[in-house]
């Protein structure tokens, strides 16, 4: 039986971290992930997310829905070819294959800082919990830790440090221009 301690999860149902507007905490995602073959489901608006090849052949479909819909972008994708696709959506997940790649450090950070994404943007796939304070710094606000990886560790490294020398996509100003 559920509690509010121990919310009833959907099939499928993940806890990821989310960082709102009282700050990181832990949550159920609603986001229900789509197959390439996968139906559109037959209630309208459940948020939906699903790969950019099957976002680019379904756009129309996607777009006379009612709910919600994101993409998927692999975390070596080239921030100027999938910026024109993304701009509008609520949520953009990129996977990091493995903890040792860093090339979604940076799609996360030029997708914030030039070309202006202001949605919901998820880490998913290898991400271990020493890993999200510098995700948060490159404009992540959300977090699928790995299967395994605690999430209350999760929130505990993201105030690791109380200040940031250098200017980073969530904030512009490096610390001397912070001081007063």
């Amino acid at each position: 039986m559920a509690t509010p301690e121990t919310p009833q999860l959907h099939p499928g149902a993940r806890r990821i971290i989310r960082i709102g507007d009282a700050g990181p905490e832990i949550v159920i995602d609603h986001w229900q992930r789509l197959g390439d073959d996968d139906p559109l489901p037959s209630f309208d608006a459940l948020p939906v997310l699903v790969s950019r090849s099957r976002a680019a052949a379904d756009r129309a479909a996607l777009d006379a829905r009612v709910g919600s819909w994101g993409v998927w972008l692999a975390g070596d994708a080239a921030p100027e070819d999938v910026a024109p696709e993304v701009l509008g959506l609520p949520l953009v997940a990129i996977v990091v294959p493995k903890f040792t790649d860093g090339r979604h450090f940076s799609l996360a950070t030029l997708l914030r800082t030039r070309y202006g994404f202001v949605g919901e943007l998820r880490a998913v796939g290898d991400v271990l919990p020493d890993q999200l304070f510098y995700m948060r710094r490159c404009g992540y606000t959300s977090f699928e830790l790995k299967p395994g990886k605690s999430l209350d560790t999760g929130l505990r490294t993201l105030d690791a440090f109380s200040v940031s020398y250098q200017a980073a996509a969530d904030d512009a100003r490096p610390l001397y221009r912070r001081r007063v």
